[in-house]
């Protein structure tokens, strides 16, 4: 146990022959149970778990017989660590890529009553930034300003980041079902953490780089990341602004939303009767156009405000 709080820790692994070894020797003995979902590993990634359950009792391997994404591995072991009574459940993915050392800093906020879910920040050191290729930090960045929007959390950053802890009271309330089951998974889940109105802190953590090798390829991923924060986007105005409570932002959002793409659409129809058909009436199209953009700029940015203020008012500001 860990100051009389009972910890689990999920460990997704696909095709971690390599590595699962070295991540299960270093979970720190104060952890209670450990859950390897083995995602349809067509290596030997289950075979060595298995050498390692006859050393350690604390492990459970969860099989899928496909690979079915990283987040489904996480609601298998969330809904194991439940059922056996885990007050607070950690991720630590098969790659060896989180340092075991820090889980306190996760674990700390969740026990103390300061936060119900934890998770790394790795943005904030400079090796970090020095060390990942400049197409992926800027994809990180794309979906870290995206799933500020998205979720309503406008204090976090390096959202992609998976080494999480969350309370027991959160998981029993957000239905794990719903969860999308690949590499956005983090995204969705802070979307719906929001809507139900638990609060959320980032913890500095230092990247640890090795021999781990990703499996995202990240143009493909951040486009379909991108599609599932908008969706989620507009699933959080619905359910918080307007079914569980009332708040005027929703309509700020929705008119700012239009009369961006009214005015986006008239600043190209101008320059297309301009330059295409040849018609003189740039000048009154394209004032008139950037006129309603700015409106619907303004009205968006009145709408983020509002979340802002309604983020703080909810004491999610715990740092």
């Amino acid at each position: 146990m860990y100051k009389r709080n009972k910890i689990g820790v999920v460990v997704p692994a696909y095709n971690e022959e390599a590595l699962i070894g070295e991540t299960l020797s270093g979970i720190p003995d104060y952890v209670d149970r450990i859950y390897v979902v083995d995602d349809g590993s067509k290596d030997r990634t289950s075979e060595i778990v298995r050498e390692f359950i006859k050393k350690d009792p604390r492990i459970t391997l969860i099989q899928h017989e496909k690979n079915e994404g990283v987040g489904k591995s996480i609601i298998d072991g969330y809904k194991i660590a439940l059922k056996e009574g885990m007050d607070i459940v950690a991720v630590m993915a098969g790659d060896n890529q989180m340092d075991p050392k820090y889980l306190p800093d996760l674990l700390d906020p969740i026990v103390e009553g300061k936060a119900d879910y934890t998770k790394g920040n790795r943005l904030l050191g400079p090796e970090y930034v020095r060390n990942m290729p400049k197409f992926r930090y800027l994809g990180n960045m794309i979906l870290t300003f995206l799933t500020k929007i998205a979720s309503g959390y406008w204090h976090l950053m390096d959202p992609q980041n998976g080494y999480t802890a969350i309370s027991r009271r959160a998981l029993e309330r957000i239905d794990l079902d719903s969860i999308y089951y690949w590499y956005g998974y983090p995204n969705d889940l802070l979307v719906k953490l929001n809507v139900y109105g638990f609060r959320v802190l980032d913890v500095p953590i230092p990247a640890k780089y090795g021999k781990e090798k990703s499996k995202i390829k990240y143009t493909k991923y951040v486009v379909k990341v991108s599609w599932l924060l908008l969706k989620d986007f507009f699933w959080r105005l619905k359910e918080k602004y307007l079914l569980y409570n009332f708040h005027p932002l929703v309509f700020f959002y929705i008119f700012g939303i239009v009369f961006l793409l009214v005015g986006g659409f008239g600043v190209l129809f101008a320059f297309y009767q301009k330059f295409v058909l040849h018609h003189a009436v740039l000048f009154y199209y394209l004032t008139l156009s950037l006129l309603v953009f700015a409106i619907g700029l303004v009205m968006f940015l009145f709408a983020m405000l509002f979340d802002m203020e309604e983020e703080r008012r909810n004491g999610f500001y715990t740092r």
